[in-house]
């Protein structure tokens, strides 16, 4: 890598940073307190001792494996600015499936409920777009809590937060809709050990078992939450769609079924309390 040092020009960032394009541009941006506009109109200018400082602390970090979210304390999710930490999961693209299938679903002035709810990422995107609807969630972390209440607040979304082990807080009360991003990937998981997933919370990754448990608890769970009709979606592994099916099917839900990300991979699955019997994917 080339030194980064006061007096290089903004200009030649691009080509002294060693990361990929887009990376560069958010370290830099975020090191000099600038747009991406800002690094064209300010091409010329020099940079500070202490921006090259920071900038360059900046890079070995992002070269150590840190996650750029947790570098910057950010990620774009649903359109909205979310700020994260490593209390929280970093909000990723597949789970817009999860807001947009919610969203379907959600009746005016619907009541929604979102279990392990980490950055806020889901709650405050559907109370966002929605604002008609009480949206509930629920994580057992404190910690989580305190990064999606900042989000809601930040992003002038109505949302009630609770903490709670799954359903324990929330006792006696109804929703027309669950949803849930549950810890999924299985104890030993090759993948927890590789890319950003090394520096986010074990927690809210995996169940420390079979994969299986959180989404069984919140299978279990939900029809003593759910009212009538109301539906349960769930996010889950790449392989786990059959037996979240299965899961469903056996607890009794109706119109089980599962949909596909835009990488063509089942990534929700859900059904509806006193549906018809109907299971495939879309």
């Amino acid at each position: 890598m080339a030194a980064i040092v006061a007096g290089a020009r903004v200009g030649a960032l691009q080509s002294l940073l060693p990361l990929d394009p887009l990376e560069n541009r958010i370290l830099a941006c975020h090191a000099l307190g600038i747009t991406r506009i800002g690094l064209i109109t300010q091409s010329e200018r020099a940079l500070t001792e202490p921006e090259a400082e920071a900038l360059a602390a900046l890079v070995q970090r992002r070269l150590a494996g840190e996650p750029i979210a947790y570098i910057v304390g950010k990620r774009e999710f649903y359109g909205l600015d979310f700020a994260v930490s490593e209390a929280v999961l970093i909000p990723r693209p597949d789970t817009e499936l999860l807001v947009e299938l919610a969203l379907e679903r959600l009746p005016v002035r619907g009541r929604m409920l979102d279990m392990g709810t980490g950055s806020g990422a889901i709650a405050v995107a559907v109370a966002h777009t929605r604002p008609d609807a009480g949206v509930t969630a629920l994580d057992v972390s404190a910690a989580a809590l305190a990064v999606a209440r900042a989000n809601a607040a930040s992003n002038r979304a109505a949302v009630r937060f609770v903490q709670s082990d799954w359903f324990g807080a929330i006792a006696g009360e109804r929703f027309d809709l669950v949803v849930s991003n549950p810890p999924y990937i299985a104890a030993g998981d090759v993948h927890l050990a590789q890319g950003d997933l090394r520096f986010e919370p074990a927690g809210a990754l995996t169940d420390h078992a079979d994969g299986l448990s959180a989404l069984r608890t919140i299978v279990a769970g939900a029809p003593h939450h759910l009212a009538p009709q109301g539906w349960l979606l769930m996010e889950h592994g790449y392989d786990q769609a059959a037996q979240v099916r299965a899961l469903l099917d056996a607890g009794g839900y109706g119109e089980v079924r599962s949909w596909r990300d835009l990488a063509g991979i089942e990534r929700v699955s859900g059904g509806r309390l006193g549906g018809g019997q109907l299971s495939g994917t879309t």
